[in-house]
């Protein structure tokens, strides 16, 4: 029986030389019959911020992103490898963070909006103040700089002459104290920005300046009243 079985498979190599050859001519690698892994949920190039090395189970292809130290929770020092499953779920990043932009050799820039000015801090949307304002800044960031405790009120800005409004792609302008006094009604805006035009405006309201201009001009008619009064006085006498 063996024998027989033998045979067989001997004449049948002899009659199908063609396609021996075909086989023993192309890898065994490449032989349409060997399963391959689907190219579809991988990284059509992998440059800076990537890991090409790095096996993503979840994805079945190799190559990670590299994830920036800011952009996780996890509180690490350098950028940690996370798989597509990872960054879809969001699993120990931060939702402050665009993991689309390379920064520094890594993914994960602070999310910003209205041109740079504001950033995303704790689930929302803070000043970005220009670099040197903030006495302790939390982090800085592309535009300027960002804290995460209290942001400074009028009356601290204005001491070193700066107003919270946008300048440039971040929060306060300065305005030289020698020419202009910052009068503040709230704890952010300011109400006024008073010209000096060379006089002194001391902090604190001298008593009975006006402070509007239907003020200024009840004041100056009853300027006007008075001086009339003392010039006619003075030449009835």
């Amino acid at each position: 029986m063996k024998k027989l079985l033998f045979t067989s498979i001997m004449a049948a190599v002899m009659f199908m030389p063609d396609a021996f050859a075909a086989s023993s001519s192309t890898p065994w690698w490449k032989q349409p019959t060997i399963c391959r892994i689907s190219t579809t949920n991988c990284y059509a190039s992998m440059g800076a911020g990537f890991d090409a090395g790095m096996w993503d189970a979840g994805a079945n292809c190799r190559g990670m992103k590299l994830i920036c130290p800011n952009a996780l929770t996890t509180g690490e020092d350098e950028p940690v490898p996370k798989g597509k499953n990872e960054i879809s779920k969001k699993t120990g990043i931060s939702d402050d963070f665009d993991l689309t932009v390379l920064a520094d050799g890594c993914f994960g820039a602070r999310k910003t909006s209205a041109g740079g000015t504001k950033a995303s801090l704790n689930g929302k949307y803070v000043n970005v103040w220009c670099r040197g304002i903030l006495d302790n800044p939390s982090e800085i960031v592309a535009t300027g700089e960002i804290t995460s405790g209290a942001e400074p009120t009028c009356r601290e800005l204005a001491d070193n002459g700066y107003v919270a409004v946008v300048a440039g792609k971040c929060y306060g302008k300065y305005y030289n104290p020698r020419d202009y006094y910052i009068e503040c009604a709230a704890a952010q805006t300011p109400n006024r920005l008073i010209v000096l035009n060379g006089a002194d405006y001391e902090a604190t309201t001298p008593a009975g300046t006006p402070t509007d201009m239907s003020a200024a001009d009840e004041q100056f008619k009853a300027m006007y009243t008075t001086s009339q009064a003392q010039y006619k006085k003075y030449f009835a006498q």
